[in-house]
């Protein structure tokens, strides 16, 4: 891998290090990825921690006394301090491994949801939550009687602060906020968020999933007091991701499974519980997957996160620009020149998204089509679904190109 000074990213000899990029689709024409937000692709060294785990040291961990699984228990475990650092965590004891972002906003809503929350209480959520959140905490609050609340979006994409100070009050226990808009591109100002939620006694959870793979999080300074992300959108592997929570609620909180490797002794009466973070990874954990996870993180901290942000910056920049030349697409989110996600969702006035997905993927173009697990956000804007262009530190202007010829063929098709 390599970077160029001033922080502009080596694009060309970043990408080598993915070899499905180079691959054709389809009748033969180049892939063009530009479905990030949904799955990013896994470079060599992160494939390679992989092998070298099923190569020398495939063991269970912190079950056995032989070579092998020592090695492996001491990889697992140097993976939760690796993650713990990446997000600026202090300590494995803050860091838990889960399948992904929804099973950690899963773990939190009926770990400490399920038990904190009364009838008296209301959980906050912003009107672009991803599903993950909106449908757990919904769901949660249903069975509870708990009141649920919505912080409004604005016309441009932003968070209206000013009515998140009117729906959070005294009766909050907990604000659930998206950092980085999967649809709108939107960065929400969580440390003002959680501030502001502190002040009423409410804890934050902030979802990172978009965040945390191209941008430098630091989960202190965002004082949050639960945070997740996903493994896959951050060049790591599937089923795994991580759980942020602050010691003393991770201590305090029951586990949500439960049996072997979460347990500290167990009789036929009573159980009690293995230290943190283990008391929340029952059965074996996500052993290969977690040591992969460590391998990311040290390949994006190489690469440089802020180097990452400004180069999604620069190409959403470009795409936004490029299709506000035509009148007949509609762009999403905040406007060129504020800080965003590189997410651009759009729409082309007389083509459906899937149709346009369609086409596009005759080009070698992925991206998404549908309301990308954000459908009450799609009801608001009036949209039953959009295309996204998502783009990440491997992609490139001309493959934004491709993207826009491939518009323009959809275009003529539709209007004969």
């Amino acid at each position: 891998m390599g970077i160029q000074e001033a922080g502009v990213l080596d694009v060309e000899q970043l990408r080598a290090d993915f070899p499905i990029l180079d691959r054709e689709v389809g009748d033969g024409v180049p892939l063009v990825y530009l479905d990030n937000a949904a799955t990013t692709q896994t470079p060599e060294p992160v494939v390679e921690a992989i092998v070298d785990y099923y190569h020398r040291y495939n063991a269970n961990v912190h079950r056995g006394i032989h070579h092998l699984s020592q090695e492996a228990s001491e990889a697992y475990e140097h993976a939760h301090d690796r993650l713990a650092d990446f997000i600026g965590a202090d300590g494995r004891e803050e860091m838990v491994f889960t399948k992904n972002t929804t099973e950690s906003l899963n773990l939190v809503a009926y770990a400490w949801g399920l038990n904190e929350l009364s009838e008296d209480d209301a959980v906050v959520l912003t009107e672009m939550e991803h599903h993950s959140s909106l449908v757990t905490w919904q769901q949660i609050a249903k069975r509870i009687g708990a009141d649920l609340r919505y912080i409004r979006v604005d016309d441009d994409g932003h968070l209206d602060m000013d009515h998140a100070a009117e729906v959070i009050d005294d009766d909050v226990a907990m604000v659930s906020a998206v950092h980085v808009s999967n649809v709108l591109g939107t960065v929400v100002p969580m440390r003002n968020l959680a501030d502001l939620a502190h002040d009423h006694g409410a804890l934050v959870f902030g979802d990172g999933a978009q965040a945390v793979p191209n941008r430098p999080v630091d989960v202190e300074e965002l004082d949050v007091d639960f945070y997740a992300f996903s493994g896959h959108k951050m060049a790591g592997p599937t089923g795994i991701g991580g759980l942020y929570g602050k010691r003393a609620l991770l201590e305090e909180m029951e586990p949500f499974l439960y049996g072997g490797e979460m347990i500290e002794r167990v009789t036929y009466e009573e159980t009690t519980w293995a230290e943190l973070p283990w008391k929340y990874e029952a059965g074996t954990p996500l052993i290969e997957q977690g040591i992969a996870l460590a391998a990311a993180a040290d390949y994006l901290d190489e690469i440089g996160l802020d180097r990452i942000a400004r180069h999604e910056q620069q190409l959403a920049d470009y795409a936004m620009e490029r299709m506000g030349k035509h009148d007949d697409i509609t762009v999403y989110g905040p406007p060129v020149g504020e800080e965003r996600g590189g997410v651009v969702a759009f729409n082309i006035d007389g083509v459906h998204a899937h149709d346009l997905s369609s086409i596009l993927n005759d080009h070698g173009v992925a991206i998404r089509a549908g309301h990308h697990c954000v459908q009450p956000l799609h009801d608001k804007l009036g949209a039953a679904a959009s295309a996204r262009a998502s783009f990440y530190l491997y992609n490139t202007r001309d493959e934004i190109d491709v993207l826009l010829d491939g518009i323009d063929h959809a275009r003529d098709i539709f209007a004969r």
